[in-house]
Order: structure tokens, then C-alpha cells, then sequence
């Protein structure tokens, strides 16, 4: 759908640390198995488990249809090794939003900002090439660190939604984060 972009020049940060690239069926495994981890999952509002096959059926009728756009985060001059992912799901052309998510999958890579270079990179991957004007998230309230990456990387508190979603039996707050295209 995208060859014609250079990824690494195209979607890179400025330091050349990081790159975006399309996730192929190639990338289910480690995607599942970074999904399924608990340093990963607890930061999910769905919690439930993922397998291989499931994921190789959403790539076929969520990305090669357009419904949704997901990327591999990749280490420049690492072979294109992938440590993590950020996507856009429910994209509504009519109204020119999707809804962003992003997970680092390799431990290594947390806390070292690559989260907010990858948001960044994402919101112009939505801005420029998807057209969108807005790009929205949720949170679960008390996850500081990813709110406040996600508004280093330009999104704008909007809202908390109060228990809004029930995990493991506890009604939870959900922060609503925006940005739009300037």
C-alpha cells in the first residue's frame, strides 16, 4: 500500500535512532509475544490473550483493507530489528480521526524516549500520508509516564472518562488525549 516510501529516510527521528516500517504477517509472532508479555499487558485496557494465527487474520482484514495501520518501530543500523509497535485503528475517512496506540515490546528500549520519537513519527505518518486532521487516544488514568510521552510527542489532554472500563473486577479512569493536525 505504501512502497513508494522511503521508511528510513521518510520516518525516521532526527537522530536517525529509530525508523517506522509496515508490520507484515513476518512480524505476528513477535508482536504476539510482546502483547502476551505482562510488562506489556498491564498497560492495556483489553488484557485478553493473543495468539499467532489471530493476529495474522487482523493484518489480512485490518491492514491490507485500510481499516487500521500499524508500524514496526525499528533500531537504525540494527538490521531493521523491530522493538515495538505504534498503530491507528477505527480510521474514519468520513471524519478524518483514527485512534493511536503504541507498545515497546523490547524492555531495552523503555525509558529512553523512543516512545515519544515513534508518536511523533506516527502523527505524520497520519497527518501527511493518511490525510487524517485528528488523532485521539486512551490512557488508563495513573500511566504518568505514557501521558506524559504522548504529550512531548503534541497530543493535548481533553477529558477523563471516570470508570470507564472495568479490569480485573475495578472500574478505571480513562485520561482522552487529541492531536490535530496544525
Amino acid at each position: 500500500m505504501f512502497e513508494k516510501i522511503d521508511w528510513k529516510n521518510e520516518y525516521s527521528d532526527e537522530e536517525k535512532t529509530i525508523y517506522l516500517r509496515p508490520m507484515t504477517e513476518e512480524d505476528a509472532e513477535t508482536y504476539v509475544n510482546w502483547r502476551n508479555s505482562e510488562s506489556v499487558n498491564k498497560y492495556f485496557i483489553y488484557r485478553g490473550k493473543f495468539t499467532v494465527d489471530g493476529q495474522k487474520k487482523w493484518i489480512k482484514d485490518n491492514l491490507e483493507t485500510g481499516k487500521a495501520a500499524s508500524m514496526m518501530i525499528c533500531l537504525m543500523g540494527n538490521d531493521g530489528k523491530p522493538i515495538g509497535n505504534v498503530y491507528l485503528l477505527n480510521i474514519d475517512k468520513e471524519n478524518s480521526k483514527a485512534e493511536y496506540g503504541i507498545m515497546l515490546g523490547d524492555e531495552a528500549a523503555r525509558g529512553k524516549g523512543i516512545g515519544t520519537k515513534a508518536a511523533k513519527l506516527m502523527l505524520k505518518f497520519a497527518f501527511e500520508e493518511l490525510g487524517l486532521h485528528r488523532v485521539y487516544l486512551r490512557a488508563l488514568e495513573g500511566n504518568e509516564r505514557a501521558i506524559k510521552s504522548y504529550e512531548n510527542a503534541g497530543f493535548v489532554k481533553e477529558g477523563i472518562l471516570k470508570d470507564d472500563v472495568c479490569i480485573e473486577g475495578q472500574y478505571k479512569n480513562i485520561v482522552w488525549m487529541a492531536a490535530v493536525k496544525k
